[in-house]
């Protein structure tokens, strides 16, 4: 049986622990608190530990501290020599991700969801099929309210999102452009971001915001043949307009999937750590994405 070590137990470890219980992996958890432990050993973790040092040989990791702790963990990992699933984003620092990248650049590689989301990926077949025509523009909205995390602000927190299905969609990414961010009284964060190379036409624009009271999460696909949406995270289908002879809109809907990502992607993780093909989001795209998050802070006069 498949023994993984997972790092961190917080509200997001939880959700990983539990489906790779599902897909039959034996969990060994490390997490510093006593309860968070014994909550793990109850729920069925195999072990739990205090320190990274005390996990025995184990077939792979995986990483769910908070983004500041990642550059460490992974680090202090990487002399294990067994592949590693870490949390989006790899970093929050493009030194520390450069840093990663050539510590094990085959052995690391980022839980970006949104990769794995039966809709983004549907769009992604329509988008390197030619059916949408060339694409004109990529825009995305990642709104709603508040950020849990403490140690790092909302901007680093949605934006790898965004940026990843940019990659799934376009199978690259484009270099960051222009973005502003609108002051806030208040300690949320905002961020409009467009990706545009010199030599095309086509761009993409991203917002997030952790100051708007409803949430939306919606990605829509411009091409010279038609139009593709996800108009919500957990819609089962994406919408498709075309123009026909006329000029008409032709408009149909194309059913995807529910199954969640998270599993998704932890199952193409286990899959690697016994012997398949490696999981999307590579330790050089994953740098990638650190570098677009710093250089579109940077342009819209965030600070670090």
């Amino acid at each position: 049986m498949t023994k993984i070590g997972l790092v961190g137990f917080g509200r997001w470890g939880k959700l990983i622990f539990r489906d790779l219980l599902s897909l039959g992996v034996t969990v060994h958890v490390v997490d510093p608190s006593v309860d968070s432990r014994l909550l793990a050993l109850g729920l069925g973790a195999s072990k739990a530990y205090a320190d990274i040092d005390e996990l025995p040989e184990l077939d792979g990791f995986i990483v769910a501290v908070p983004t500041v702790s990642h550059f460490e963990v992974v680090k202090q990992l990487t002399s294990r020599h067994r592949p590693i699933f870490v949390e989006k984003p790899m970093t929050n620092s493009p030194e520390q991700a450069r840093i990663l990248c050539n510590l094990a650049p085959d052995k690391i590689f980022v839980m970006d969801k949104w990769r794995y989301h039966p809709g983004i990926e549907a769009i992604a077949e329509l988008t390197r099929s030619g059916a949408l025509g060339d694409i004109l523009s990529i825009r995305s909205y990642r709104l709603g309210w508040g950020n849990p995390h403490e140690d790092v602000d909302a901007i680093w927190i949605l934006l790898p999102h965004d940026l990843s299905i940019v990659l799934e969609i376009l199978g690259y990414l484009p270099e960051a452009k222009s973005a502003f961010s609108q002051p806030s009284v208040t300690t949320g964060t905002n961020l409009v971001g467009v990706l545009q190379n010199n030599s095309e036409s086509s761009m993409a624009v991203l917002e997030v915001s952790s100051l708007q009271p409803v949430s939306k999460r919606s990605v829509i696909v411009n091409g010279t043949k038609g139009t593709a949406q996800l108009a919500d995270s957990y819609d089962d289908r994406i919408l498709i307009n075309k123009a026909d002879s006329s000029g008409m809109a032709n408009a149909e809907e194309k059913y995807v999937s529910n199954e969640m990502p998270l599993l998704r992607e932890l199952r193409a993780f286990i899959s690697h750590v016994q012997g398949s093909a490696p999981p999307r989001s590579s330790a050089a795209e994953a740098l990638t994405i650190v570098e677009r998050i710093a250089s579109l802070r940077k342009l819209a006069g965030v600070p670090d």
